[in-house]
């Protein structure tokens, strides 16, 4: 009946590391078609492709975790989804209602568990509203939200007569028509504005319309430093992200009088530093919200960008997009700066990036206005080790697609299994290794901190070096063929060799 119901309603694919509570569930994927189990051998893979595939296809996908334990390892990339927006909908199998109490080695408060990152959790209360509880689940994930239904083991082997109830649709608010307005008044007044753009507002439709505002009134685009999906490249206008480093990211903001946030939070530092205020823009710049995350953003930029055609004559109108622009290709020895170029130069038409190569990665972003047009998902939530399962589910989700992982090795070793999962399912996943052999985000973080000459102890926690890691073994290991490149030419015959077929495979790239 659950799995039905989830048939029905369209889900596609579930994510799974399933236990014993949770083998009804395993055992109904041969009695009901439509939906595609795939296996991962860790629950953090398991969330995290299905972050990858409901970030890429707007639907949710499903997982089914093991009691609390499992569903804690699966926490760190439901963070990240919740962060990012993604429809999700997890399935944990609990112990049967009669067990509960026993105190079970695997006993846990896993409702109070699914909280923390769930938008909404239930705990099912009898196998006949198995059916309507997943529905209602369906409905809670269509609004970019993480679902979680818990439901007993006894439960899901119940034998009953029951209904299979269908997902009611997702219903927008009425636009907030005062706000939009104010938004049109504060574009007009000529003032130094920046339109920063969130959810929807960076697919297709969305960035086209706020192109034309572009056009129209010569506003910036922004968005945050942490995009869930942003699509990208030629035809499509150039997207700012916010620095990620407090300090240039106020110096660039404050030369803004005024920020229009459009589906999107007001941008704070990621993390507490001395002496720096927790939010970007200062108490002198006018914020206004045009979007409360509830309302159509698509339609509010479209009523936002009529309401200015109203007043600016139409020989200023039209589509600001970017040209194509093909970095050069370089060459000598492999640095971080030389592989973003590479990746820029060759990533072909319709490409899906998932950056998760964290300082290695930071030159890529603004090299891409001009390639072809692709898509980038990069570490909404700040949890590392989403990249190569988040690459998993994107495949699955689009397997005509090239997708290409950019990853930081440190965060690698979080979720490495996913490279099994890719073998296994013969996904179409590039992963592009930046092998820094070290934790670079803490020595970066050690040198802001006035620590410049750390001392062997504190390298220990940052360093990765001794022993190294064997990236061609590892991922020849889970299955996935791999090579190891020192230079740009030998990164540049590898990576269109590997672009050029089907299948898994992996570079590492020495930095």
């Amino acid at each position: 009946m659950l799995l039905q119901t989830a048939a029905n309603a369209g889900i596609e694919v579930c994510f799974a590391n399933a236990g014993t509570t949770e083998l009804p569930l395993v055992a109904a994927f041969d009695a009901v078609s439509g939906i595609h189990p795939v296996l991962a051998l860790f629950e953090g893979v398991c969330t995290g492709a299905a972050d990858g595939y409901g970030r890429v296809k707007e639907r949710p996908a499903m997982t089914v975790l093991h009691l609390g334990p499992g569903f804690a390892n699966g926490i760190a990339n439901l963070h990240n989804a919740r962060r990012a927006r993604t429809p999700l909908i997890n399935v944990i199998g609990q112990h049967t209602t009669w067990h509960i109490n026993a105190g079970a080695p695997l006993t846990m408060d896993v409702e109070s568990l699914a909280k923390t990152v769930s938008a909404w959790t239930r705990t099912n209360t009898s196998a006949e509203c198995l059916s309507s509880d997943f529905a209602d689940a369906f409905s809670a994930s269509m609004s970019g939200k993480i679902a979680t239904l818990i439901v007993p083991n006894d439960h899901l082997w119940a034998e009953i007569e029951g209904i299979i109830r269908t997902p009611a649709l997702l219903k927008f608010d009425p636009l907030d028509l005062p706000q939009i307005e104010a938004a049109a008044d504060l574009l007009r007044a000529g003032k130094k504005t920046a339109l920063m753009l969130g959810g929807k507002a960076l697919r297709g439709e969305g960035l086209t319309i706020a192109g034309h505002i572009q056009s129209i009134t010569g506003c910036d685009l922004l968005t945050e430093t942490f995009p869930g999906y942003v699509e990208r490249g030629t035809g499509l206008p150039d997207v700012i992200r916010v620095s990620y480093f407090p300090e240039p990211a106020q110096a660039f903001l404050s030369h803004y009088e005024a920020i229009i946030l459009a589906d999107v939070k007001e941008p704070v530092t990621f993390f507490g530093y001395p002496g720096i205020e927790s939010h970007l823009l200062t108490k002198d710049q006018k914020k206004l919200s045009i979007s409360s995350g509830k309302q159509n953003i698509v339609e509010t930029l479209g009523c936002l960008e009529d309401l200015l055609k109203t007043t600016i004559p139409a020989k200023n109108r039209g589509h600001n997009s970017s040209q194509r622009l093909k970095p050069q290709l370089p060459r000598g020895k492999l640095t971080a700066v030389k592989a973003c170029h590479m990746l820029a130069a060759l990533q072909p038409e319709g490409a899906i990036i998932i950056d998760e190569g964290i300082t290695s990665s930071i030159p890529y972003y603004p090299l891409t206005a001009g390639s072809p047009p692709h898509s980038v998902l990069t570490i909404a939530g700040g949890s590392i080790g989403y990249g190569m399962p988040c690459a998993v589910g994107a495949a699955i989700a689009f397997p005509d697609r090239p997708i290409i992982n950019i990853q930081a090795d440190g965060s690698a070793m979080y979720t490495l299994q996913a490279l099994w999962t890719e073998a296994r399912e013969g996904l179409n996943v590039k992963t592009l290794i930046c092998s820094n052999r070290g934790y670079n985000i803490l020595r970066v973080e050690l040198g802001r901190a006035g620590i410049t000459n750390p001392g062997h102890k504190v390298l220990s926690l940052a360093d990765i070096d001794q022993p190294k890691l064997n990236w061609v073994s590892i991922s020849s290991g889970m299955g996935v063929p791999a090579k190891s490149v020192n230079t740009a030419g030998s990164l540049k015959k590898e990576l269109e060799k590997i672009l050029s077929e089907p299948g898994p495979s992996l570079i590492e790239m020495v930095l």
